[in-house]
């Protein structure tokens, strides 16, 4: 006896060539028609100026500065702009994009995620008005690029009580000592968001400190093996005379500080999705065109069950990070919301790109099959801005109902 089963029809835009083959149950349907066309348009950009020239330049470690100019056409961020008529963008569009940067290339969605997460994010987050008006309008053209330095070369995980860097203030000027590591950007940003503890208070503050100032280097970092397109910097920071009128006004503690952490936390996690599925979409293609015994490899079962296993992380991961948007946009969401979807997120990224480098075998290991850049960079995503770990006692203290485990 046989049974007809009747299958309900796939979302229609599933099936058009638009969307991401690895978006299996359609998220991005939950876009309005005026939002899926910029998601489109930043995807038209990546084909045409990313995707020839990304190799290459993480190759050689040098950043495609030439992008620069295509990411202000884009007007991904003209909203924040005091005087722009542009209404602020969905958290979920916000999302959808960080994760199209990084299906493309994780070094670009870092470069983007400092400049517009980080370093905007802070002086919008912990400026004032005339701040605002006075950084905001260049930075979102991007005439003007920014960084943002917390981490120092003796604490990463432990930098809210153990931050080294200092500032004393002096008449109408901040002068600011220390030194700071792993900082995106900084070796060519025009603004620099340096956080420093306050000698007499302890609270740590925020001062946007401008390119070329007195007492303010920055060394670029050489042999990275991953994000190698990031001019990540070594700053140091001696007798740097910031005038008072750099200081963050609405930074007064790291509590303003961790505010900003909380919404980028979210950003690394749409961006270990885009990674995943880059890796899932390689992996796939690979699988229907290499020939073993006769026939693809997507013919054994075993390679089957790696590409589903692939796809389950990012389906899963999806489901988790869009409800984070709703959250986000609805005011809702808390801390330990970013911290659980960085953390499980970028797990589930790592398993991701190691099974299709397996997949790939020895052909995973060098550029010219793409999924190697995706490995290495894995890496990074999954400890910056926060370690698995330390995200992981930020949830086990929410739902222990407080009982913090930090030493």
């Amino acid at each position: 006896m046989s049974v007809t089963v009747t299958l309900p029809a796939a979302p229609g835009p599933y099936l058009e060539a638009g969307l991401l083959p690895g978006d299996f149950y359609a998220y991005e349907e939950l876009l309005s028609e005026r939002e899926r066309g910029q998601v489109e348009r930043v995807r038209e950009f990546l084909r045409r100026q990313v995707a020839p020239i990304v190799d290459d330049y993480w190759a050689r470690a040098e950043f495609p500065f030439q992008l620069v100019a295509g990411f202000a056409k884009l007007g991904l961020v003209d909203w924040a702009d005091p005087d722009s008529p542009e209404p602020r963008p969905s958290n979920l569009l916000v999302g959808i994009t960080a994760l199209e940067l990084a299906h493309a290339d994780a070094s670009v969605a870092t470069f983007f995620g400092v400049h517009t997460g980080l370093a905007m994010g802070s002086i919008l987050t912990c400026g004032s008005e005339e701040q605002k008006r006075r950084w905001l309008p260049a930075m979102s053209r991007f005439e003007k690029l920014g960084a943002f330095a917390l981490t120092e070369p003796h604490g990463g995980s432990d930098v809210a009580g153990g931050l080294e860097t200092t500032a004393r203030r002096d008449g109408d000027e901040w002068v600011l000592d220390g030194a700071k590591r792993w900082i995106g950007n900084a070796t060519f940003a025009d603004l620099v968001v340096v956080w420093a503890r306050d000698v007499e208070t302890h609270q740590v503050l925020g001062f946007v400190v401008e390119k070329d100032t007195p007492g303010f280097t920055a060394t670029k970092i050489e042999n990275k093996i991953a994000l190698r397109i990031v001019q990540n910097a070594d700053i140091v920071l001696e007798g740097c005379r910031v005038p008072e009128a750099n200081r963050l006004q609405n930074a007064n503690s790291f509590k303003d500080t961790a505010k900003i952490l909380r919404q980028t936390r979210s950003g690394v996690a749409w961006e270990s999705v885009g990674v995943t599925l880059a890796a899932y979409e390689i992996a796939l293609g690979y699988a229907k065109e290499r020939q073993q015994f006769g026939r693809p490899i997507g013919k054994f079962q075993l390679v089957q069950d790696l590409l589903v296993k692939m796809l389950g992380n990012a389906t899963a991961c999806l489901g988790m990070i869009v409800r984070l948007a709703q959250l986000q946009d609805a005011g809702v969401y808390r801390d330990e919301h970013s911290a659980l979807a960085k953390a499980y997120c970028t797990v589930r990224m790592r398993e991701a790109v190691g099974w299709a480098r397996e997949l790939l075998a020895g052909n995973g290991i060098v550029l010219d099959y793409n999924i190697g850049r995706f490995v290495a960079d894995a890496e990074a995503l999954y400890s910056y801005e926060g370690t698995r770990e330390i995200q992981t006692l930020i949830v086990g203290r929410a739902v222990t109902g407080g009982l913090g485990a930090f030493v």
